[in-house]
């Protein structure tokens, strides 16, 4: 165990020189990770790493999903929900049938539950390496928003297809509207759950006297409260957290205070970031354990199968995201949608960034060994090497790939009817003047004989007009004026921290006030550093 525990700190540091080495390299890091991880796999002498699918289940699924339902932009999602649900849900369930027959057809032994069986585990694309790609190019926003809310529902839907067809391998039979019902009282009531578990949770956090960490801590218990209450019921954990997690991150205003919400996004950052370089590295090191259990058959066969089944389900998704533009330009003929019009860029795009990870990865590993009635399992081994197959070939492929087809297909961004920069200047400005009008209007008394007062009135009324003037400007000042003013404001800040350090020698100064002021000036760094990655994107 204690040497177990050692190999697992020095994995974190070299996941920590991964990460920093694909920054330098301009690389997605879950595609370094997970062909680092190949490599050190094959070094003699470590311990061989078998992943514990409820590890994955419980341990690491609720706080990632959790995560990025607080980072989703619900008027985004909402916006495009029915994108989001067709490819979450419909496009899931079309690539499990198309894989249950190729695959029936195509591997000898293989039946159509087992089929099934498959594409319930790879039908899921994993949003992390595409969020990564997408965020770090210039793209619309839009990708980002269909990618990232896509992700919050297709491992739902592609475990209730496992669930089904785990059972029908077990008792030979399928009862098509039995398994309907199922999949959509699993669906709904695993949503009901998640809200009905975040009303407590909001209750808690905004009628109880909390503090900072505790408010942090009950965020952490929020997430496995609502996938295990959920799963015990045999509802949809995942949903369960998604809604409740959107639930609450809507509302956190109301129950969070200042401290509490910056606090608790740089603690969540961090163990979000952790727990994602831990599974693609462990998908990485699980390959000597697949090869393994493959046993007799032969290691040709079987990668030929994998690579037959990941050629197929990168064609099918990108036939599916193009299909459902044409459907979308025919179908807005009758309703009202987000955009009439979505051409073949954007879909093909979000085709090509369908990688596969490590939900499948862990759904895979989830199968028994051994049938209800004693027997093994038929064809474990080779799901599990066409699952690793498939996430290998997507993520490396299609993730190193991604990049250049986006700079090749050079899509436009349909929704930008105001640039950035403006945006930032009008809202800032509308800040500004709205702090202003409840300083005059209903603290007039106090202004005219409180200093403090009228100074942040007069710093209100120069932002004000600074704004104005930077806003009535023909030049383009995010090219020209934001990078020297970012230089120049940082090395203010800089000589700022120095004067404090210098100050803080002194034995007449308390470290508390210092220590306060050097708080607050890398709150204005942050300021600094949020609003150039703005506008430089």
């Amino acid at each position: 165990m204690h040497g177990l525990f050692i190999f697992y700190i020095i994995l974190v540091l070299v996941i920590l020189l991964l990460v920093m080495l694909a920054q330098k390299l301009k690389v997605s890091y879950p595609i370094l990770l997970v062909v680092a991880g190949l490599f050190i796999s094959f070094i003699p002498g470590l311990p061989a790493v078998e992943i514990d699918p409820d590890l994955i289940f419980v341990i690491f699924l609720p706080p990632l999903l959790y995560e990025a339902a607080w980072k989703t932009s619900w008027k985004e999602f909402w916006r495009w929900r029915r994108v989001i649900a067709s490819f979450a849900f419909l496009i899931v369930i079309l690539t499990s049938c198309v894989v249950a027959v190729v695959s029936n057809w195509l591997i000898p032994g293989f039946t159509l539950a087992l089929g099934f069986l498959l594409g319930g585990i790879i039908s899921p694309p994993d949003a992390v390496s595409a969020s990564a790609i997408l965020q770090s190019v210039k793209v619309p926003r839009r990708l980002i928003s269909i990618v990232e809310g896509e992700s919050l529902l297709n491992d739902a839907a592609s475990l209730v297809v496992f669930r089904f067809a785990l059972v029908a391998v077990n008792t030979g039979t399928f009862v098509f509207h039995e398994a309907a019902l199922n999949f959509l009282l699993v669906i709904t009531m695993g949503i009901l759950t998640g809200i009905v578990i975040a009303l407590v949770f909001y209750a808690l956090h905004r009628w109880l006297p909390t503090t900072p960490p505790i408010n942090i801590v009950l965020s952490f218990i929020a997430p496995y409260t609502m996938y295990i209450v959920a799963e015990q019921f045999h509802f949809s954990g995942v949903l369960a957290v998604v809604s409740g997690g959107l639930f609450l991150s809507v509302r956190s205003h109301r129950f969070l205070d200042h401290r509490s919400r910056i606090q608790g996004w740089n603690v969540w950052e961090t163990i979000s970031f952790v727990l994602n370089g831990l599974v693609f590295m462990l998908i990485g090191l699980e390959l000597p354990v697949v090869i393994k259990d493959l046993g007799d058959a032969s290691l040709r066969t079987a990668i030929w199968y994998g690579a037959v089944i990941s050629a197929l389900i990168i064609v099918l998704r990108i036939a599916c995201t193009l299909g459902a533009s044409a459907f979308t330009v025919w179908i807005s003929r009758y309703i009202t949608t987000a955009d009439n019009r979505p051409g073949w860029r954007g879909p093909l795009l979000l085709g090509w960034a369908g990688m596969r990870g490590v939900v499948s990865l862990a759904a895979a590993l989830s199968i028994p060994v051994y049938l209800d009635n004693g027997t093994r399992f038929p064809e474990r081994s080779m799901i599990l090497f066409i699952t690793f197959s498939v996430i290998l070939v997507t993520l490396v492929l299609q993730g190193l790939t991604l990049p250049a087809l986006i700079r090749w297909v050079k899509m436009e961004d349909p929704d930008a009817t105001m640039p950035e920069e403006k945006q930032d200047t009008m809202v800032r400005k509308k800040m500004s003047q709205a702090a202003l009008r409840v300083l005059k209007e209903q603290h007039a008394d106090k202004l005219e004989n409180n200093a403090l007062l009228q100074s942040l009135h007069h710093r209100l009324e120069v932002e004000i007009n600074t704004l104005q003037a930077v806003a009535d400007t023909t030049i383009e000042y995010t090219d020209t004026f934001y990078p020297h003013y970012r230089q120049v404001y940082l090395e203010l800040l800089d000589e700022q921290r120095q004067l404090l350090h210098t100050l803080n020698r002194k034995q007449e100064v308390d470290e508390g006030i210092i220590r306060k002021y050097l708080s607050l000036l890398d709150i204005e760094e942050e300021k600094l550093h949020v609003q150039f990655n703005s506008h430089s994107h």
